[in-house]
């Protein structure tokens, strides 16, 4: 069999292939994958916080009282579900003091303590999204256990913006956190 190429085939690939060469020289907006971090991480500085901010209320007793819009200081342990984490986002819940995890009972061997297996009942009213925010506002798009070293049952502090939603669920947009050692 002979295979005959056609001519204007090959000059569309060609010019094709020399005007893709020439585009992708030519894209300096493109950021590089550290850009980001580094802008993170100067959001992250203010973010954190080196003292306890006062008057920190329970989660259970945030999601009774806080308004839309009020500014709150929420304390609780980060927990809640199998995943208390937004994967790729600086945003996970926390749960009232006042529960157990499975790791505060004597004997338990759970896995996974901090979805607090042991207590899902009392889960609804109990548990907090904290999504941290940038001071314009936003959802810082890292994610939280990188970007601010936290781990499962921890103890924070969380200072923000209340909003609720018609189930009466509280979200925090935290710019301030607190962690407890």
């Amino acid at each position: 069999m002979k295979f005959l190429v056609n001519p204007f085939v090959c000059s569309a690939v060609l010019i094709g292939l020399v005007s893709g060469c020439g585009e992708s020289a030519s894209t300096p907006e493109q950021s590089t994958s550290s850009e980001p971090a580094a802008s993170e991480s100067a959001a992250i500085s203010e973010v954190l916080l080196n003292s306890e901010p006062a008057g920190a209320e329970e989660v259970i007793a945030a999601r009774k009282s806080a308004e839309d819009d009020a500014e709150v200081v929420v304390v609780g342990r980060i927990g809640g579900s199998e995943n208390p984490w937004v994967d790729g986002r600086a945003a996970f819940s926390i749960v009232d003091n006042s529960l157990k995890a499975c790791s505060d009972i004597e004997g338990d061997g759970c896995e996974k303590p901090w979805d607090y297996c042991c207590e899902t009942d009392k889960l609804p009213t109990a548990t907090a999204l904290v999504k941290v925010v940038n001071q314009d506002g936003s959802l810082i798009n890292e994610d939280a256990r990188k970007l601010l070293n936290l781990k499962e049952l921890q103890t924070v502090v969380v200072k923000g913006k209340a909003k609720r939603d018609d189930a009466g669920n509280l979200t925090v947009f935290a710019n301030g956190i607190f962690v407890r050692k």
